[in-house]
C-alpha cells in the first residue's frame, strides 16, 4: 500500500516528468523540489533536477525524443 506522503510526492513526479516531457525544464525542476520537500529522499525527482539544470544550460535538439545522453561515465 502506498502511504499518502508517496502519493503526494508522487502527484508532483508526474506533473514534473510531464513538464519534463514538454521541455519546460525550469518549471518541472520546481514540481520536483516540491516532491523533494515532502520525501527528500527521492532519488529520481534528484536525478532529473540534475537533468533540468543540464537541459536549462545546454537545451536539447528540437527533435529531442525525451532520452537523456550522460555526458560522462
Amino acid at each position: 500500500m502506498v502511504s499518502d506522503k508517496m502519493k503526494a510526492v508522487l502527484v508532483h513526479y508526474n506533473h514534473a516528468l510531464s513538464l519534463y516531457k514538454s521541455r519546460k525544464f525550469a518549471e518541472a525542476k520546481e514540481e520536483f523540489k516540491k516532491g523533494l520537500a515532502i520525501h527528500p529522499e527521492d532519488g529520481p525527482s534528484k536525478l532529473y533536477i540534475e537533468r533540468c539544470d543540464d537541459y536549462i544550460a545546454d537545451p536539447p535538439p528540437e527533435d529531442w525524443d525525451g532520452v537523456y545522453n550522460m555526458k560522462t561515465k
